[in-house]
């Protein structure tokens, strides 16, 4: 009995041993790079770039951790906390993936990899310090990557090639530059990004008051648009259409 029961933990050993091992293996050949200067995010597989995507990191340089991480956590649908917003909302910031990383001695409950529910944020330094990336890309990512995936994030005029080599990596191949930020049909509350930072500068510059240039579309940008709206004699809602763009002389 004693012997059956010793093979038995030998072999759950062995099997949990195997698991952890193959699992730390399927981590270590897969690799992400988030270049801070450019706002892009490149993904590895066996040491081959296979995809880069464009992304929104941290409003201040400092906001947006940079060094060598790792995923330590992968939810679906995150609650957002602070905001009292539950997971699959389309109201949540977090959108509907959350890749969390242990940086800053936080383990993935603080910085990640997630989704949003503001496109136009993409490309662009907006975040508390997260890494933002449209919807259905993040999507793509979280069943690609698994817990234990390296995470490099910097900022770099060097290729992504030399910045995985210079944290020892050894990587080789090109991909397809990161899809061009899509341009905004319509500006309205909630946007932000560098179509909003030039509608605040025009309105501004024809003396309504934005409270600011900021790159996001707030209550007073909202307030400066509908000023200038009842203005111009257009439908005074706020939201920056093709009608309105036309009278600010914004493309």
């Amino acid at each position: 009995m004693f012997k059956k029961c010793f093979i038995l933990f030998v072999l759950f050993f062995l099997a949990v041993f195997s698991f952890g091992e193959t699992a730390s293996l399927a981590a270590e050949s897969k690799l992400i790079i988030i270049n801070k200067t450019n706002n892009q995010l490149a993904y590895y597989k066996s040491g081959v770039l296979t995809k880069v995507f464009r992304v929104a990191t941290g409003r201040q340089p400092s906001y947006t951790p940079e060094g060598k991480f790792k995923i330590v956590n992968k939810i679906v649908n995150r609650p957002y906390y602070s905001g009292h917003i539950p997971g699959g909302d389309p109201r949540n910031p977090l959108g509907n993936r959350w890749l969390g990383l242990n940086a800053r001695q936080t383990w993935g409950t603080t910085y990640a990899i997630h989704g949003n529910n503001n496109p136009n944020s993409i490309g662009t330094y907006a975040s508390a310090g997260c890494i933002r990336m449209y919807d259905h890309e993040v999507e793509w990512l979280f069943g690609q990557v698994p817990v234990n995936t390296p995470v490099v994030i910097t900022s770099s005029s060097k290729p992504f090639n030399s910045i995985a080599a210079s944290y020892g990596f050894k990587v080789n191949g090109t991909a397809k530059p990161a899809p061009p930020i899509p341009v905004s049909k319509v500006l309205k509350k909630g946007s932000s990004g560098a179509e909003v930072t030039a509608l605040q500068k025009k309105l501004t510059a024809l003396g309504y008051n934005t409270k600011g240039i900021d790159g996001i579309f707030g209550s007073n940008t909202e307030k400066a648009v509908i000023a200038f709206q009842k203005k111009k004699g257009i439908k005074a809602d706020g939201i920056v259409g093709t009608a309105t763009k036309k009278a600010l002389g914004l493309k």
